[in-house]
């Protein structure tokens, strides 16, 4: 019963930042394998998954209140992210991601130092695109990190956003809102392969999911009323934890 309450306020805390950033993962996945180190990593990874995916929805929704989306790009993008998402949870069955492993912490940097350099970077919202090159564009990006989702998985949403705010021109505050949707694509798809194949604790995941719900609440309400300046800074703290937690992974551990 204590487990559960440290991974409940886990899961609470998780939903705060991913809400804001995404990133939740950082929290909640080392929580899981440290609190239940017996049970089987596709299992935590599985009930991870089903807690997730209410944190970042009900993140969705009340983003959408207050900021407006173009369903147009955003529905067909979503479409490609889930299909993506589900062929690389498919993949990794029978091709481990080592390499990927050890160039995520470069790729990380990058994308940290670029954000740093540049300080109006998302704090404006002009949109590149409209019709149908916004919805192509949209399409390749979801499918490119759709895949990279259900392959591995770390960053997800902050990859979503810098690549929403740096191609589409989007601020942060209204990547956010696009990365929120396609993460939960995405997290539908590898939770239906983690449940087909019995791969989830629905009891400890649905607690948890309440949990992330409230977490979820809090930290979107912060970003709406602090806006896209203080999502910014947010971020760019993910990413480096981001950075520093692939780099042990990938040559420490």
């Amino acid at each position: 019963m204590f487990d559960w309450m440290l991974l409940s306020a886990a899961a609470f805390f998780a939903g705060f930042v991913d809400a804001i950033v995404g990133g939740g993962g950082l929290v909640q996945v080392p929580a899981l394998f440290s609190m239940m180190p017996g049970t089987a990593p596709a299992t935590l990874l599985g009930t991870n998954k089903l807690a997730s995916i209410w944190g970042t929805a009900v993140a969705a929704r009340n983003y959408m209140q207050k900021v407006s989306v173009r369903w147009g790009m955003l529905v067909p993008a979503a479409l490609t992210a889930f299909a993506f998402s589900f062929f690389g949870a498919y993949l990794v069955t029978h091709i481990p991601p080592t390499q990927l492993r050890k160039a995520l912490p470069f790729i990380l940097a990058a994308v940290a130092v670029y954000t740093f350099m540049k300080k109006e970077f998302g704090t404006q919202d002009k949109p590149l695109f409209s019709g149908s090159k916004e919805v192509w564009l949209a399409m390749l990006v979801a499918a490119g990190i759709g895949f990279y989702d259900g392959f591995f998985g770390p960053g997800t949403g902050s990859f979503f956003m810098f690549l929403f705010v740096r191609f589409f021109g989007y601020d942060f505050l209204r990547a956010s809102v696009v990365a929120k949707v396609l993460n939960v694509a995405c997290n539908a798809a590898a939770l239906s392969w983690f449940g087909f194949s019995g791969h989830v604790l629905w009891l400890l995941g649905g607690l948890m999911a309440v949990c992330q719900i409230g977490g979820s609440v809090l930290g979107s309400q912060m970003a709406i009323r602090h806006g896209a300046g203080f999502v910014r800074k947010v971020f760019l703290v993910v990413v480096v934890a981001l950075i520093c937690k692939t780099t042990y992974d990938g040559f420490l551990r």
